[in-house]
C-alpha cells in the first residue's frame, strides 16, 4: 500500500487575521506574530524527512513556506495557484456585522467562490499532488478556509476552522482515499479520523 503523507499547514497570522477580517484571495502579508508562528512550526515538522514543500502563491502562505522550509534545511519546490485561498469577492476585508450580513447567501457570500467550488478545487489539487508525489512526504502551506472545506469534503462531515501554522497531518492512498491523523496539532482518535 503506497501512502503519500501530507503536512497541511495554514499560513501564519496576518494583521487581517488579528482584526478578524475576511482575507480570501486578497494578498495580505504575514505580521511578526505570523512569522514567529511559522518558525515555531518547524519543531512539529522536524525529523520527518519531507520530500517536497509547496505553497499557495499568496505572500502570507509563500513566506510561511519559505520560513518553515529554511528551518528544515529545504527549499520550496513551487507555488501552486490552485492552493490560493477561497475568494470571498466583495466580502473581502470585512468584519462580522450588518454590512457583511447583507452579502451572506447559503454556502457563502454573494459574488464569492462557493464552499463547494473551493472544496472541489482544493481536493483536486491535493489529489494531483498525491499522484505527483506518490509515496512521498509533502509539506503544503496554504489557507485555512481552503483546507477546512477540502478536508471536510474528504471526511464527508464538517470540520472546525484551521488554526494558523499548526500541524494537520493527512495520508492519501489511491484506493482507500484520505486519512486525517492530526487536526489543529492534535492527534485524532481512530473514530474521529477521516
Amino acid at each position: 500500500m503506497t501512502l503519500t503523507t501530507f503536512a497541511l499547514i495554514r499560513h501564519g497570522q496576518t494583521d487581517w487575521n488579528a482584526e478578524r477580517r475576511l482575507q480570501g484571495s486578497t494578498d495580505i502579508p504575514l505580521n511578526d506574530v505570523g512569522r514567529a508562528q511559522a518558525r515555531d512550526a518547524v519543531a512539529a515538522l522536524s525529523g520527518s524527512g519531507w520530500d517536497a514543500v509547496v505553497s499557495s502563491p499568496l505572500s502570507r502562505a509563500a513566506e510561511t513556506a519559505d520560513l518553515i522550509a529554511a528551518g528544515l534545511g529545504l527549499s520550496v519546490a513551487r507555488r501552486v495557484p490552485e492552493l490560493t485561498e477561497r475568494s470571498y469577492g466583495p466580502a473581502e476585508g470585512m468584519q462580522d456585522g450588518p454590512e457583511l450580513d447583507k452579502l451572506r447567501i447559503p454556502g457563502g457570500f454573494r459574488g464569492a467562490e462557493s464552499e463547494a467550488d473551493a472544496a472541489n478545487r482544493g481536493l483536486a489539487v491535493l489529489e494531483e499532488l498525491a499522484e505527483e508525489y506518490r509515496g512521498c512526504r509533502v509539506l503544503v502551506v496554504t489557507h485555512g478556509s481552503l483546507l477546512r472545506v477540502s478536508l471536510s469534503r474528504a471526511a464527508g462531515r464538517p470540520l472546525p476552522s484551521i488554526d494558523n501554522a499548526v500541524l494537520n497531518l493527512a495520508h492519501h492512498h489511491a484506493v482507500d482515499g484520505w486519512q486525517l491523523e492530526y487536526l489543529n496539532g492534535e492527534r485524532l482518535s481512530t473514530a474521529d479520523a477521516l
